[in-house]
């Protein structure tokens, strides 16, 4: 009988994808919403502004994902950029999921996000580097140019939405101004990505024009 191998002592831990806490208050019950957990432990229900704002910026980011395939497929080199924001969308997350009027101490300073402004300096730098690359806008422009393109500029129009859920929680007091502050620049850097995206491949970009009227 061969030997049975022993349990690897340094196998990482393995993390449940179900938890089944949101199963309290069940949303198929009649009289009670379901509800999740935040970072400080509050549990709100399902359809909280703040579990609408971490949904959408969940969105982008697997929105992102496909941008970054189709980037790598053009050769645009725009994915260690775009698999960088991906990154900064989790440290978002972190920080909407953290009521800011109700945290610790200890977990205010871990969710804190871009306190400096050096992110949306930085997204701001990659805008003006890809901008440098293109022809001046002078039209409207319809989202167009290729299937890498194409794919930003939804992912543009899903950042629109994030900056719109997280702009109420902003307002209350809940979430730091700079998460706000990223999703917006991130928007624009988008947009100049999808114009660089196309250019790259030689695609053209369609132009708004104004249909007459029967």
């Amino acid at each position: 009988m061969a030997d049975v191998a022993a349990p690897d002592a340094e196998a990482p831990r393995r993390f449940k994808i179900y938890t089944r806490t949101g199963d309290k208050g069940t949303i198929y019950s009649s009289t009670h919403k379901g509800t999740s957990s935040l970072y400080t432990g509050e549990r709100r229900p399902k359809d909280d502004d703040i579990f609408e704002a971490l949904g959408t910026t969940d969105e982008l980011s697997s929105l992102l994902g496909l941008a970054i395939d189709y980037a790598l497929e053009a050769g645009n080199g725009l994915e260690a950029k775009l698999q960088k924001v991906q990154c900064l969308l989790q440290d978002v997350g972190s920080n909407i999921a953290t009521p800011r009027t109700k945290a610790s101490d200890l977990k205010l300073t871990r969710t804190q996000f871009d306190v400096d402004g050096t992110l949306v300096a930085e997204v701001e730098a990659w805008i003006d580097e890809l901008d440098a690359s293109l022809p001046p806008l002078t039209n409207f422009i319809l989202p167009s140019g290729g299937k890498s393109a194409s794919t930003l500029h939804v992912a543009r129009t899903v950042c629109r939405r994030a900056e719109r859920r997280v702009v109420p929680i902003v307002m209350a007091g809940m979430a730091d101004e700079a998460t706000g502050k990223y999703l917006n620049r991130l928007s624009d850097f988008l947009f100049t990505a999808a114009r660089y995206a196309a250019k790259h491949e030689n695609k053209e970009e369609t132009i708004y024009r104004k249909t007459a009227s029967a």
